[in-house]
Formats: structure tokens, sequence, C-alpha cells
């Protein structure tokens, strides 16, 4: 394919930073982008694995917390409406209401009934995104849990908390988004540099660890990111 219908494809504003970044060799510039989608690629299994073992996880943590294999249904009139998520805001003085959580689950049963489908706990769950979890672990609602999500982390480092969850988990969810949305993950400012990738990759095992360290051996076949890395830093 010439340059130019590759830039023409996937547009000039797309296609410059790579371009700049290779000192105008067109032909590096191509490399480079398709490096940046391999990696992007590697990536998806293990997101997938974290984001399986997460959900199911937390969801067997509020399941006991609330006696309720349903408790994402009922909790609609629960924990998720409760008045401590209304506050104002000391900046403008409004009053703002956190309905993140019981919007996500009334999307998912919108969603469901969309599609016809059946509205149960399960569907409901699996609709839910990176966010909706990572949300648990934010102050409010993570207080009003009584702190039950972080016991699935049953392997974390002395002195770790939910803190160091919440970031960990924040920065895999917003990489996670920018690979979804085929932004660029090669690059620090205007250099090629996979070093905030890789850190990315670091939290994921993280996470992985702190849930049950045996998941990482589990993992070691179908993790192919720091091959891949390093194929992309020779571009």
């Amino acid at each position: 394919m010439r340059f130019a219908n590759f830039r023409n494809y996937f547009s000039s504003p797309r296609t410059g930073r790579y371009l700049t970044a290779c000192s105008n060799d067109t032909i590096r510039c191509v490399k480079l982008y398709k490096a940046n989608l391999k990696v992007a690629q590697a990536f998806h299994p293990l997101l997938g694995c974290l984001e399986v073992v997460l959900r199911n996880g937390i969801n067997d943590q509020l399941t006991s917390y609330f006696a309720d294999p349903n408790w994402i249904i009922n909790q609609k009139t629960g924990f998720m409406i409760d008045p401590l998520l209304t506050h104002t805001n000391k900046k403008t003085g409004k009053v703002e209401i956190n309905r993140f959580i019981l919007n996500s689950v009334r999307g998912a049963e919108k969603k469901l009934i969309k599609r016809g489908i059946g509205i149960t706990s399960g569907r409901i769950i699996s609709e839910q995104t990176f966010g909706f979890w990572t949300e648990l672990f934010e102050n409010h609602h993570y207080k009003l849990l009584k702190g039950r999500p972080i016991k699935l982390f049953k392997n974390l480092p002395s002195g770790y908390g939910r803190t160091e969850i919440l970031n960990e988990l924040s920065k895999v969810r917003q990489f996670r988004n920018r690979i979804n949305h085929n932004e660029p993950i090669c690059f620090v400012g205007l250099a090629i540099d996979f070093s905030k990738t890789i850190a990315v990759y670091q939290s994921i095992l993280n996470l992985l660890n702190w849930i049950n360290p045996e998941l990482i051996p589990w993992i070691k076949d179908i993790d192919k990111i720091n091959i891949i890395i390093m194929k992309g830093q020779r571009v």
C-alpha cells in the first residue's frame, strides 16, 4: 500500500504523530503503526482474564455480604441510592448525586430488554464495564459496602489497601479505553517509548497476583506482551 493511501485510510491527524516520531520516514511510520496495533492486540487476553476474575470475585464477595445472589438487582433500592451518595459541591454549591452504579445496572437492563433477553443477575453482571467494578473501590461506595470488595484480594502486600488497588485498577481501565479506541500506546510525549505500556502490564500482573498468585503461571502461555513490545521497540 502506498503511504498516501495509508494516510488517507487512517487519517492525517492519526498517522501524523507516528510520522513525526519516525522523522518523516514513511516506511518506518507504517511499521510503527502496525507495531502499536500488535501490542494492543497482545493485551486483550490478559485484560479479558483480569476483568472476568475481578467481576466474578467481587460478585462472590457481595453475594456473601448481602446474603443475596441477586444483589445487583435488589440493591437498586439499597446502597446504590444511599443518601451518602448525595453531597454539596463546596466550590459550586450545587447538590451532586452519584448514581453511576445504579445507572449502569439500569442501562444493562434496558439493553437486555431491547435484545429480547430475560433479565437475570448473571446477565446484568456480565454487561457491566471495567469502570463499574473499579467504582466499587472509590471511597464513597467502598464505605457503603464496609470494604467488602477488598476481600477478593487475598495476597495484598503488607501496608497495601483500597488506594493501591484503586490506583492499579484505574491505570488498567484508562489503558483499556485507549486500546479500545485505537489510541497510540507507543509514545511518551513525542518519543517512541513503551514504558507507560509496560507499567500497565505490571499493574495487570499485580492485580492478578494480589487476587491469587496461582493466576500468574496460569496465564504464562497466553502472555506474549513482552515479546511483542520488544519487537515494537526495534521498529
